[in-house]
């Protein structure tokens, strides 16, 4: 039987609204909006963190706009960030779009605060996203190496599942952090009740742990809503979402963190500064 549990459950408790700000697939013809070089990546993050984000998920893109896995690019956006973004926890993306085998960890030595972790396998729109068991292994040992937070990217609930094994026999670094991403094509679609028992698993089986979720596309706002009423946190950001409506393009990332933060008021949960994100992850402390 579903537990209930009502607003009030969770009436202060922060919420960390986290910032995916490129990706890998938006290119400025579908939004002109979309950061693509270091630079404009660095203003759109201040801009996100003003408006409400204490994490930056970020991956890089070549000079045509295609992904890339470049460190040197990666260490310039780190850079940057820490200085025009003081405190703002740096995530970097492990996505399998812009890279193959090892190449999609070859950043980790920067040791940033987090990185995205995807330790299973699933359909994606056009192909299948391979996340095989050596290499998801060889990344969350990557990543205790270099002591950064993964946050795993749960595309179906066996990623869950396997999150919280690999969690239990100590090959995650840090406390447990997981992303429900619900609404790519071919995956989990965007489904209350899935994401009801996602929500129940987490609280039944890793209490202590953290969680958050996305949605895609037009999604994105339905899903930022499930997760704040139900006492996570939520990501938002033009890699997963370039409009604000059927007809209107999204401005920038800010524009949609705000809208993110307009829920976490309705809901009386305070956005989490990044301070407090750093303490909710038990990240190491910028000051």
């Amino acid at each position: 039987m579903r537990q209930c549990f009502s607003m009030s459950d969770h009436t202060g408790k922060p919420c960390i609204l986290c910032c995916a700000i490129t990706g890998s697939l938006p290119r400025k013809s579908d939004n002109p909006a979309v950061p693509i070089s270091v630079a404009e990546q660095i203003e759109s993050s201040h801009a996100a963190v003003e408006a409400g984000a204490s994490i930056i998920h970020a991956h890089v893109r070549n000079d045509d706009e295609s992904p890339s896995s470049d460190p040197d690019k990666f260490a310039a956006l780190k850079e940057g960030l820490e200085r025009h973004c003081p405190g703002v926890i740096v995530q970097f993306s492990t996505g399998g779009r812009s890279g193959t085998g090892r190449e999609r960890g070859a950043m980790l030595p920067l040791r940033p605060d987090m990185a995205s972790l995807s330790v299973g396998s699933n359909n994606f729109p056009t192909r299948v996203y391979g996340n095989a068991p050596d290499l998801v292994a060889w990344l969350a040992a990557e990543m205790q190496k270099y002591e950064i937070t993964p946050e795993v990217e749960a595309f179906d609930l066996s990623h869950i599942l396997q999150a919280l094994v690999m969690h239990q026999n100590g090959a995650l670094h840090g406390k447990l952090y997981v992303q429900f991403v619900m609404g790519v094509k071919n995956a989990m679609p965007v489904d209350k009740e899935v994401f009801d028992f996602y929500v129940q698993i987490m609280r039944n089986r890793a209490p202590q742990a953290h969680w958050c979720a996305a949605g895609i596309g037009a999604a994105q706002i339905v899903v930022n809503e499930w997760a704040i009423a139900a006492g996570g946190h939520t990501r938002t950001g033009l890699e997963d979402n370039i409009r604000l409506n059927k007809t209107t393009l999204a401005p920038s990332n800010a524009t949609l963190v705000a809208r993110a933060a307009e829920l976490c008021a309705k809901y009386d949960r305070p956005v989490a500064t990044p301070r407090q994100a750093r303490a909710l992850l038990g990240l190491r402390s910028h000051d």
